[in-house]
């Protein structure tokens, strides 16, 4: 199959996540086909995918038959559902299937079910990193002043704390300050774990440190730091960001480094 003749269908949630890949996707001749989610997805997507429709969350069915009959054998997860609609769904009867099949509903039993859904229709989900991996963090100093030495203590410390919670499926983000947790992670998301661990920090010292799971299923959930993630970091007080290198995608670079020039805001991969 020719470049000009793929499709990818975008299961489409919020952020700057879907307008990136697709615009990486088009740029490699690539036909997009938009599964949207009202009160999630960016409507501006309409102008730049080859088509889209719009769905509520939890209608899986719908989903892969919009995907079929537009010819996509292909589909990636982009961008992140907010968690008050995970507990608002509308499900049809194969998000019931799903639901009904895993034991823990988490990100990777959850998702993993919906990549096996999507098999059994002849769609293989792609890894989240498709067309993106020249924005995929490297090792060493990135982004924003020179880490110092009690700077590289904490991120030590951090990551080996943050590789254990994510083992547990927690969360893959932690907020330390000289040695002690600040905030660890959960359902809420990264920026407002940012938030909490900035307030008790109050706002001196802090740094974030953002891991992948061991054994991460790079079709989905993958960490990503984005323009909104340096945003919520300064407002905290959150002065380095450390990232694992080769696990983590920046999204919006340009405006990354911009940001991080601007406020002073520490970027390392490990």
């Amino acid at each position: 199959m020719s470049c000009a003749q793929r499709t990818i269908g975008v299961i489409s949630g919020n952020g700057i996540y879907p307008e990136t890949f697709i615009h990486a996707a088009k740029r490699r001749g690539v036909r997009v086909v938009v599964a949207a989610f009202k009160g999630e997805t960016k409507p501006e997507l309409e102008g730049i995918a080859d088509e889209i429709k719009w769905f509520r969350v939890g209608q899986l069915g719908g989903l892969i038959k919009f995907f079929r009959k537009k010819g996509a054998t292909e589909a990636i997860m982009t961008g992140q559902i907010a968690p008050r609609n995970l507990f608002d769904l509308w499900p049809d009867l194969r998000t019931l299937k799903v639901l009904h099949s895993v034991k823990e509903r988490n990100a990777e039993s959850l998702f993993g079910a919906i990549a096996d859904e999507l098999a059994r229709d002849e769609i293989t989900l792609l890894p989240a990193t498709t067309f993106l991996e020249d924005q995929m963090a490297s090792k060493g100093h990135l982004q924003g002043p020179a880490p110092s030495e009690r700077d590289w203590e904490d991120i030590r410390f951090g990551a080996k704390i943050v590789k254990q919670t994510s083992a547990l499926d927690i969360g893959q983000s932690i907020v330390v300050r000289r040695g002690t947790v600040l905030a660890v992670e959960a359902f809420e998301g990264t920026d407002e774990c940012i938030k909490r661990g900035g307030r008790l920090g109050n706002g001196k010292d802090v740094s974030l440190v953002k891991v992948s799971k061991p054994n991460q299923d790079m079709r989905f959930d993958v960490p990503v730091i984005g323009p909104k993630t340096i945003e919520s970091c300064k407002e905290a007080g959150v002065r380095v960001i450390a990232v694992e290198a080769g696990r983590t995608l920046f999204l919006g670079l340009k405006e990354i480094e911009s940001k991080c020039r601007e406020e002073k805001i520490t970027i390392v991969g490990f």
